[in-house]
């Protein structure tokens, strides 16, 4: 697509832009654009003249968007969308999409579906490249910004221009290791409760649900501490007494490390799954791949 302003500027800058501010390297740009680096580094400069801003800096060996860069993001990839929306052709051959999406979820969900989902993508969207991205500890627009695609797993953004889908409802389970004595005889409020437990939490919050659900039976359990990610959790718990908490998306890690799950003796909320995305995508053939793909995988697996 090769598209100019009457005034000369030429608009596939904005697509250089896009590919640079997703690399944040000339040489990963000049790769998915099928350009020499000598050709990148020249469109480069061409896109800091066009914007009046360096875009890319260096930061030690790598490059960083600068403030400027990262405000116009979201509005560039929302015009570079619906560009190729409108000279896409209405029966879009996915095999021939050059595109990066990036998903950003619990990581546990990478784990569950991710081998799928990139043989789906071989199969039916070769040049499709898929990024798997963890939760930030900090809240932030991602899927506003362009910094994120699609976004799958407990939504918890109220942003009124992200569209939201729910696919089904999960639960918290409890996890330890073999042999672990809450495995033996009754589990009850109160065994569990005292217990010591271990939290997963990007945030590093040692308070949620299940201290909500043990306050009401006049309970309190005692939190050693927390660690980032369920999957650290889980090598924390393997080897340890400690009592870990995962969703059924995360069984089949745990089986592999030889933990055993059980059912938390406590009436806890459901965990509501589902996909969000900013409504730029709607239109884009692409991303309607992608979200029906990740819908198809993740119901599949919903307990």
């Amino acid at each position: 697509m090769r598209v100019t302003q009457s005034g000369g500027l030429d608009l596939n800058l904005l697509v250089a832009l896009e590919v640079l501010l997703e690399e944040q390297s000339v040489q990963g740009a000049a790769r998915r654009l099928h350009l020499s680096e000598p050709a990148m580094s020249r469109t480069l400069g061409r896109v800091r003249k066009a914007l009046g801003d360096p875009v890319l800096v260096r930061a030690g060996r790598t490059m960083v968007p600068t403030p400027r860069a990262l405000a116009v993001r979201a509005e560039v990839s929302a015009v570079v969308e619906r560009a190729r929306a409108l000279f896409a052709p209405g029966d879009t051959d996915l095999r021939t999409v050059e595109r990066t999406f990036t998903i950003v979820g619990q990581d546990a969900m990478a784990a569950a579906f991710g081998a799928e989902l990139f043989a789906r993508a071989a199969a039916e969207a070769p040049r499709v490249r898929l990024r798997f991205l963890a939760e930030s500890h900090v809240d932030a627009p991602l899927l506003r910004e362009g910094t994120a695609d699609l976004e799958v797993g407990v939504i918890d953004t109220v942003a009124p221009e992200v569209h939201r889908e729910h696919l089904c409802d999960d639960r918290m389970l409890g996890v330890v290791r073999q042999g672990h004595p809450l495995l033996e005889g009754e589990l009850t409020p109160e065994r569990f409760a005292a217990a010591d437990h271990l939290s997963a939490s990007r945030r590093g919050r040692t308070h949620g649900p299940v201290d909500r659900a043990l306050a009401g039976l006049g309970l309190e359990r005692r939190v050693v501490g927390s660690v980032g990610t369920f999957p650290a959790s889980l090598f924390v718990v393997r080897d340890t007494d400690l009592v870990g908490l995962i969703s059924s998306w995360g069984l089949p890690l745990a089986e592999v490390l030889g933990l055993v799950a059980f059912e938390v003796p406590l009436d806890l909320p459901p965990l509501r799954l589902g996909l969000a995305w900013h409504p730029r995508h709607d239109a884009d053939p692409a991303h309607a791949w992608l979200r029906r793909t990740v819908r198809e995988l993740i119901t599949r697996v919903c307990p």
